[in-house]
């Protein structure tokens, strides 16, 4: 069996109204070989298997109980036979060209990440310039989840934080790429679909449990997080590509410190959305 050129993997719990966009927008890429695997996590609601049933033959269905985003990518990556794995959650959908100019911007590298700008919609539109580096990174989540990367280097990064359940799984993967000290590349155009839902997404959630999250981070990295780091990484940040001040991210940090979990929240929405 020929190996893909890439592997695209779907999560998938109890993703039924959204989940065939996604896989179709997968299928659609314009690659002479590609994989598609659909990750059931442990969904309950019957409509997903009738869902799940339906799909076009050729996907792959991996099925697990229920242990959250961030385990069941770890299940498609693990599962995954391509050199290069491109993650798509089941509610979101890519352009047709995003994987192949992801290959061709990575031209064969090992210590790099390919993202795009990331166009939202349903409940709030726009699209999203995302410029990635590791200073920011470190304050603010930079890159969707969505982002095209080597087999090799997930496994060198130990995968996704399967302990993290609060939506920002994918904010703590990319502080590690950074610290890994691998290169975030841009594909300047929205090619990545990220819904958002007035419902309580993964999105909205997060930015309601931020004060929380923050804290728990901040004991994982202590010396990454420590005043002395962050006012080094300040200092050495690159001029070029800066989404937000030194200043504001600064008042996050410190806010993080300081406030309550509740406040901080509030602030970090205000201040960065």
């Amino acid at each position: 069996m020929s190996v893909p050129d890439v592997s695209i993997v779907i999560p998938c719990y109890n993703g039924h109204a959204f989940l065939a966009q996604a896989v179709e927008s997968a299928l659609r890429q314009d690659l002479e070989s590609k994989e598609v695997i659909v990750i059931d996590d442990g969904s309950t609601a019957p409509e997903t298997d009738e869902a799940l049933a339906r799909l076009p033959e050729g996907v792959e269905v991996i099925r697990q109980e229920n242990r959250g985003v961030a385990a069941a990518r770890n299940r498609g990556f693990e599962a995954a036979r391509g050199r290069y794995i491109l993650p798509l959650d089941c509610d979101d959908w890519i352009e047709p060209d995003y994987a192949r100019r992801a290959l061709e911007l990575i031209a064969g590298r090992e210590d790099a990440f390919v993202y795009s700008w990331t166009a939202t919609f349903g409940a709030y539109e726009a699209v999203l310039r995302r410029r990635w580096e590791l200073f920011e990174q470190l304050i603010i989540n930079q890159i969707a989840s969505c982002i095209l990367l080597p087999k090799a280097l997930w496994r060198r990064v130990d995968g996704y934080d399967e302990t993290m359940r609060l939506g920002c799984e994918d904010w703590d993967f990319g502080i590690r790429l950074g610290l890994a000290e691998t290169e975030g590349l841009c594909l300047p155009a929205p090619l990545f679909h990220y819904r958002l839902s007035t419902n309580g997404t993964m999105r909205w959630m997060a930015y309601r449990h931020y004060g929380a999250v923050w804290r728990e981070m901040r004991k994982k990295y202590p010396d990454i997080y420590s005043v002395r780091n962050i006012l080094h990484r300040a200092r050495v940040r690159p001029k070029e590509g800066r989404k937000h001040a030194t200043w504001l991210l600064f008042i996050v940090y410190i806010g993080g410190r300081l406030l309550p979990d509740t406040m901080f929240s509030l602030l970090f929405r205000t201040a960065t959305f």
